[in-house]
């Protein structure tokens, strides 16, 4: 099993990637618990303050997955942990409506085009519904799944604001494992609480654009409707969950038993 963190006294891991967490500590359905020390999930990871740079390469991770698309990955580097693989796992079309909206938001005309008027809601659900159906989300998910169940080592999966891209991920992952829906969607609304990082340059890129904050806001947050969408999509889709995993991420049952085995308590 991975290094179990330390929370700081401001409930963070690191404060310098707020929404950095362990995906552990969750019950089951069936009364298991999530493994501890074994899955983190963050925002973006260029962000690590020197200090806390022993905080982080203590965790015993050795692989990092990199969600974001190709124009955010060389933009903004990741920090990695001491000794751990990268791996670039793609979950978006980098020319799809839902990647790379901050450069969307750098052009002011764009930006006042697609996300003034209550458009940056719509939006929200159209990436939602990407992440469930696309075929780079199908392979890039299967990827992370994969993986995680492979292990042996820890793991940290991230996106920009570790909120949508990676908040699907954890989502994914807990379902797998048995955790309730309750709880899933309790996890993934967690992350309104840790973006400082995502409010400063969502901000920034607002007032460049000329847009008022409450048009870009549903950008920056997530809603329970939003993870609802991916899950009726899923229903439309697929007709279950199990058919998602199944048909539609081509996850074999031993890949799913693997993780199971690896994960829980």
């Amino acid at each position: 099993m991975g290094i179990v963190a330390d929370v700081t006294n401001d409930g963070f891991i690191l404060s310098s990637a707020p929404n950095f967490r362990d995906l552990g500590g969750h019950r089951t359905a069936s009364g298991r618990t999530v493994r501890h020390g074994l899955v983190y999930r963050s925002d973006a990871l260029h962000t690590i303050a020197a200090d806390e740079l022993p905080v982080y390469n203590g965790l015993g991770i050795r692989q990092l997955v990199d969600l974001r698309t190709p124009h955010e990955r060389e933009t903004l580097p990741d920090v990695a942990p001491e000794g751990a693989e990268y791996a670039a796992v793609a979950v978006q079309d980098p020319e799809a409506a839902g990647a790379n909206f901050s450069l969307s938001l750098a052009d002011p005309e764009k930006a006042r085009s697609m996300f003034a008027d209550g458009a940056a809601e719509r939006f929200m659900h159209g990436v939602y519904r990407e992440l469930v159906t696309d075929a780079e989300a199908l392979t890039g998910y299967r990827d992370l799944v994969e993986r995680v169940a492979k292990g042996p080592t820890a793991l940290v999966f991230h996106c920009s604001a570790g909120k949508d891209r990676t908040g699907w991920g954890a989502a994914l992952l807990l379902g797998l494992l048995g955790v309730d829906r309750g709880t899933v969607v309790s996890d993934y609304l967690a992350s309104n609480e840790r973006q400082a990082n995502t409010d400063k340059w969502m901000r920034a890129l607002a007032a460049n654009s000329g847009l008022d904050w409450e048009e870009v806001a549903p950008m920056t947050r997530v809603r329970a409707e939003y993870l609802q969408t991916s899950f009726d999509h899923i229903d439309e889709v697929y007709g279950s969950f199990d058919n998602y995993v199944a048909d539609g991420l081509k996850l074999s049952g031993a890949v799913v038993e693997r993780l199971c085995e690896r994960m829980l308590d």
